[in-house]
């Protein structure tokens, strides 16, 4: 695994190993702190979207593991357009020991993964959000104890993280059920792709009823039903999306002791309630918090040896 682009090109196997040594460099951190395993490593970060938990995470894993980060905003480097793909991966790689991107289009991420000598990592694209569908993982993993046999049910928006988290439970044996409006929902690409990557059975249901995807769900998962990007649609998805709300009504369809996700930033009263985001079943604030301890199973996988 030289690069971490996509959910999609890790094998079970590598799947399972990051989430133990995630478990690993979070536990170390609780008890006193990580080893610099990264001293004298460095990692750019390259925004073209901005974000709070992607850059604060980055930025802080670097700093627990003893290395360092760069921050590049939008402005700094316009790839593409300023300068080519091609030569802002190889110009960074003469710098840095990674590139960290999150970027509108995802062939900008191939790109670099091309051009560049380092490791490149995907803060997200606009087709895949691995980065986050990994933590995830870690994070039910935690709250439940296993991930095989488990039923996700995403509620909402067939987005980068829906295809993301797709790949991800096939890959670990977790069932997935995605209720999203007609014309909003995943290709039958990536249903065709995910169930090819399926293990111990896991499953893939698609439903229009956000009802019938909770029913005895372990997990119950939203996003925001506008992505950024999609500023102009704005009017046409609040009119189409409010049947797909996560509220306690549909929380009540899920097992008793479902975790309630969502990536955030939350736009409240629109794809969840205060009731739920803030309510029992709600993990949202430890989901975000491992973020951290996830992508620095990614830095020192990637880094630690180069």
């Amino acid at each position: 695994m030289k690069h971490f682009l996509s959910i999609a090109d890790l094998t079970s196997e590598e799947l399972h190993n990051l989430l133990a040594l995630a478990s690993l460099l979070k536990a170390e951190w609780h008890e006193g702190g990580n080893k610099p395993v990264l001293k004298g490593k460095s990692l750019a970060l390259i925004f073209q979207k901005p974000s709070l938990r992607t850059r604060v995470s980055f930025e802080m894993g670097m700093v627990h593991l003893g290395g360092h980060a760069l921050y590049l905003s939008p402005n700094e480097i316009k790839m593409g357009g300023r300068e080519s793909i091609a030569d802002v991966a190889r110009v960074l790689a003469g710098y840095v020991d990674g590139i960290m991107a999150r970027v509108f289009s995802h062939q900008h991420i191939l790109d670099l993964a091309r051009h560049s000598p380092v490791p490149i990592i995907n803060g997200l694209s606009d087709y895949n959000h691995p980065a986050q569908a990994f933590s995830d993982l870690f994070t039910i993993l935690e709250a439940k104890g296993k991930l095989e046999g488990l039923k996700m049910a995403y509620v909402g928006d067939g987005n980068n993280v829906a295809r993301s988290l797709l790949f991800a439970a096939m890959k670990v044996g977790m069932h997935f059920s995605i209720a999203s409006p007609p014309g909003y929902t995943l290709t039958e690409d990536d249903m065709d792709l995910a169930q090819g990557f399926s293990t111990a059975g896991a499953q893939i249901e698609i439903v229009a009823d956000p009802a019938r995807a909770a029913a005895a769900a372990d997990v119950i998962y939203t996003d925001v039903w506008t992505s950024m990007g999609q500023e102009a649609e704005t009017a046409e998805r609040l009119k189409v999306f409010p049947p797909y709300q996560v509220n306690q009504q549909l929380v009540n369809q899920a097992h008793p002791d479902c975790l309630v996700m969502h990536c955030l930033p939350a736009h409240r009263g629109q794809e969840i309630t205060d009731e739920v985001a803030d309510g029992p079943n709600s993990i949202l604030f430890p989901q975000a918090e491992n973020r951290l301890h996830a992508q620095k199973a990614l830095l020192v996988h990637l880094l630690a040896s180069t």
